[in-house]
């Protein structure tokens, strides 16, 4: 596709569509672009659903990505609250649900995914993903404080939106029950000692946590919600988050006979297998160069990136995207940041304490270094992240040194590949 012409959909106005947006602009492209999202609101930061904007600590404006000008000042025709309805990838048109037919030069579907639900079992529980499920949460809370009764909040799901919902809502005084089915908390995230460690903080601060827990049934009791779990306990709330994992949404996908296998499936270059089309961000299975296979990220950070490269591609470049994922969760203070896949390894160094921080804690397969994480150690995880990525032998023993320098190694993964042979 030329530069200088053309039309460029994009479906989703998530941080992966917006930022597809942003970069094709900024790239030189001359032609229109055409961001498009069925949430009724402009770009803004997601992550600060379950924190900032649920605690109130920013207003809306604050947690847009853009200005209000920046979309029509970038003649970016920006169309909010319409659902893109159908896709033929033989007359490269989109239609939307307001009955626009959008014809394409290039498509990318950056639709992201929708919160799992509990239907039958809570239907009216909240779920923490857009604006309005952080207003209306504010709105029953500060209900529920001015009868000058203490909110009781359940939240079920003990994974990072889970834990960060749980914190935010115990921060502003409400009795908060985390309920997990596994036998820990943030289980596909982290290593075993790392869940105690932010179990252990939560039970600190007040927070009755359950793990090992599956629901049985609940009711609707006087304005609030009664749960039983199959062991008999049972749990009185007056408001339920669900955070249990999200689905991607590809129904456009597999309606215009996209490949998909949990995510719509692309290439190292963000290509689906229709021609012309590509997918980006929570919605696309990408290759996994470090680990083998294929990987379905669900990070901010990797919808940015991610975005950002396929705009790229659209615009010519033929480089393949091999980021290794990032992301971060703020939980009663405690930023912890994340890199890699650090369930995936086998074996944990820790430098530091866990509990008191500041830590890190670098997690191998192998000898591979594949993850990493720690509180109050950004230059060594951003290290240990291009350590990652270069893939170097990393044997235990070197690694578990106490005068071990991470920047300084990652400066020379090589030099130390051949070291550590020796």
């Amino acid at each position: 596709m030329s530069r200088n012409g053309g039309q460029v959909v994009i479906v989703g106005t998530g941080i992966g569509g917006a930022t597809a947006a942003e970069t094709l602009r900024k790239g030189g492209f001359a032609g229109s672009i055409v961001l498009v999202g069925d949430d009724p609101a402009a770009p803004y930061r997601r992550p600060m659903v379950s924190k900032e904007l649920l605690s109130g600590a920013v207003g809306v404006e604050k947690a847009r990505l853009k200005p209000e000008m920046f979309w029509a000042d970038a003649t970016i025709e920006l169309r909010t609250g319409v659902t893109a309805r159908a896709v033929d990838t033989a007359s490269a048109c989109v239609e939307l649900d307001d009955g626009a037919q959008l014809a394409y030069d290039a498509l990318i579907l950056a639709t992201g995914g929708r919160p799992r639900r509990l239907d039958s079992l809570l239907p009216d529980a909240d779920t923490l993903r857009h604006l309005h499920d952080a207003a209306r949460l504010r709105q029953i809370l500060d209900r529920v404080g001015a009868t000058g009764t203490v909110p009781r909040v359940l939240v079920v799901g003990g994974g990072l939106v889970g834990l960060e919902a749980a914190a935010t809502v115990r921060t502003l005084g409400a009795d908060v029950v985390v309920l997990e089915t596994a036998d820990r908390v943030l289980g596909r995230v982290v290593p075993a000692e790392i869940s105690a460690s932010y179990e252990r903080l939560h039970r600190d601060r007040g927070v009755s946590v359950h793990t090992g827990t599956r629901l049985a049934s609940a009711h609707q009791e006087n304005g609030r919600t009664r749960v039983f779990a199959e062991d008999g306990r049972e749990w009185v709330a007056d408001v339920v988050i669900v955070a249990v994992g999200m689905t991607p949404a590809t129904e456009l996908a597999v309606g215009a006979g996209l490949m998909v296998d949990d995510g719509i499936v692309v290439d190292e270059f963000g290509a689906t297998s229709a021609a012309g089309v590509y997918a980006v961000g929570d919605v696309a299975r990408v290759p996994n160069r470090i680990l083998g296979g294929t990987d379905r990220i669900e990070h901010w950070n990797h919808a940015q990136a991610h975005g950002a490269a396929v705009a790229r591609t659209v615009l010519g470049a033929r480089v393949p995207y091999e980021e290794v994922p990032w992301c971060w969760t703020n939980q009663f203070g405690r930023n912890l940041q994340i890199a890699g896949w650090p369930a995936h390894g086998t074996e944990s160094i820790v430098y530091g304490d866990i509990d008191a921080g500041p830590f890190l804690t670098l997690t191998l397969s192998e000898d591979r270094l594949v993850g990493v994480l720690g509180v109050g150690r950004p230059r060594d995880v951003r290290a240990a992240q291009t350590l990652i990525k270069n893939g170097p032998y990393l044997p235990r023993a070197a690694l578990a040194a106490d005068d071990i320098d991470l920047v300084e190694l990652a400066s020379a993964p090589q030099h130390f590949a051949a070291t550590a042979r020796e």
